[in-house]
C-alpha cells in the first residue's frame, strides 16, 4: 500500500505539463531578478566614481565604466573609527538584544502555551497605578529611586486592599494580546518618555539604554511567534517526561528547545532585522559613543548630500552580515516559518 501511494505521488510530480514548467521558471527567475537587482546595483555603484554615477545609468563594469575601490576606501580607511565604532555598536546591541529577547520571550511564550493563568483587574489596576506614580515622581526631578520605592509601595497596598475586592481576571489569550497589541502603538509616541526615563537614570547614549529599549520593543513579537510554534509541539512528550520524575525546566531545556530549534532560529533572525535595522530610538537615545549604523547613513546624507558611491558602501557593508545569516540558516528558516500554516 505505501509502495502503491509513493508510485502514484512519483507519477503526478513527474507528469506536470511542460509549458506549465516553462511558464513557472520564467516567473521564478522574473522575480529573483527584481529581488536582487537592488543588491547588484548597490555592489555596482560602490565600485563607481561619481561623474560615473552621475553621468547616467551605467550597468556592466569593464564595459561601460571603470571600476575602482575609492568609496570603500574613503569608509574604510578615510573615515576608519567613525566607521568601524557604528558597525561595532550595531552588531553589539543587536546580537545582544535579540539574544536576550529571543531566552525572555521564549520562556514567556511557553508559560502561555502549557501553563493557565488568571489575574485579576485588581491587580493590573494596581500595578498600573505604582507605575504611573514612580513616573510622576521621576518627572518632578526626584530621584529615579523614590519613585520607584514609593510606586512599590503603592502596588502592595492596594494589591492588598481594593485588588482583593475585583472578581474579573485575565486568562492567558487576554495576556497574550496584550502583548502583542504592544506593537500597535508608532513608537514615536513613546520615545519622549524613553528618553526621559533613560536620561534620569544617566543611561543616555550607551549600549545598555539600546538594549533595554530593543528588548521591550521585541519581546512581544518573539513571545507571539515562540506562542505558535510551542503549540505544534506534542504535549504528549512533555507528560512522558514529567511521569519519567523529570522538571518542567528540565522539560523545557531538554525536550521543548530542542524540538523549537527551527522556530527560534527564525525568530531570532526575524527580530534581528528588527535591531538591526532601528532607527528612531537609536536616533534619540544615542549621540556619538553608541550610534548605530543606521544613524551614520542618514547622517552621511544628511550632511552631504546623496553621494550614492559612499551610501552603497554603507548599506552593503550593513546588510552584508543578515543576509550572510539568512542563507546559512535557510534551512531553520523555512520550517520555523512554515510551522502552524497547516494544521488538522
Amino acid at each position: 500500500m505505501a509502495f502503491t501511494r509513493t508510485r502514484r505521488q512519483s507519477v503526478s510530480t513527474t507528469s506536470i505539463p511542460f509549458p506549465t514548467m516553462v511558464v513557472s521558471y520564467v516567473l521564478l527567475f522574473a522575480w529573483a531578478f527584481v529581488v536582487l537587482f537592488p543588491l547588484y546595483w548597490l555592489a555596482v555603484t560602490s565600485l563607481k566614481t561619481p561623474l560615473d554615477v552621475n553621468s547616467g545609468p551605467f550597468y556592466i563594469p569593464f564595459r561601460d565604466f571603470q571600476p575602482n575601490l575609492d568609496s570603500w576606501h574613503y569608509i574604510f580607511v578615510d573615515l576608519g573609527e567613525d566607521t568601524f565604532r557604528p558597525y561595532l555598536n550595531t552588531v553589539v546591541v543587536g546580537l545582544t538584544s535579540t539574544t536576550i529577547t529571543l531566552i525572555v520571550g521564549s520562556m514567556a511564550a511557553y508559560g502561555l502555551v502549557r501553563m493557565r493563568y488568571r489575574v485579576s483587574l485588581g491587580a493590573i489596576a494596581s500595578f498600573a497605578a505604582g507605575v504611573v506614580l514612580a513616573v510622576i515622581v521621576m518627572i518632578a526631578r526626584a530621584p529615579w529611586q523614590i519613585g520607584a520605592l514609593g510606586g512599590f509601595c503603592l502596588f502592595l497596598l492596594l494589591l492588598n486592599t481594593l485588588a482583593r475586592r475585583s472578581k474579573r481576571a485575565v486568562g492567558n489569550d487576554d495576556i497574550a494580546f496584550w502583548m502583542i497589541s504592544q506593537r500597535m502603538l508608532p513608537p514615536v509616541a513613546v520615545v519622549i518618555p524613553i528618553y526621559i526615563f533613560f536620561q534620569q537614570l544617566n543611561l543616555l547614549d550607551t549600549w545598555g539604554a539600546l538594549i533595554i529599549a530593543y528588548v521591550a520593543s521585541h519581546l512581544p513579537i518573539v513571545v507571539w511567534l515562540m506562542r505558535d510554534y510551542f503549540q505544534s509541539i506534542p504535549v504528549e512528550l512533555e507528560e512522558s517526561a514529567a511521569i519519567d520524575g523529570a522538571s518542567p525546566y528540565r522539560i523545557f531545556r531538554s525536550i521543548v528547545l530542542p524540538l523549537a530549534v527551527p522556530g527560534l532560529v527564525a525568530t531570532f533572525l526575524f527580530v534581528l532585522v528588527f535591531a538591526w535595522n532601528e532607527y528612531l530610538i537609536a536616533l534619540f537615545l544615542t549621540s556619538a559613543n553608541a550610534q548605530t549604523l543606521p544613524l551614520t547613513v542618514a547622517a552621511q546624507n544628511a550632511t552631504r548630500g546623496p553621494q550614492w558611491w559612499y551610501m552603497s558602501v554603507l548599506i552593503l557593508i550593513m546588510i552584508g552580515p543578515v543576509i550572510a545569516m539568512a542563507i546559512a540558516l535557510e534551512r531553520f528558516i523555512a520550517r520555523g516559518l512554515l510551522v502552524g500554516a497547516v494544521k488538522g
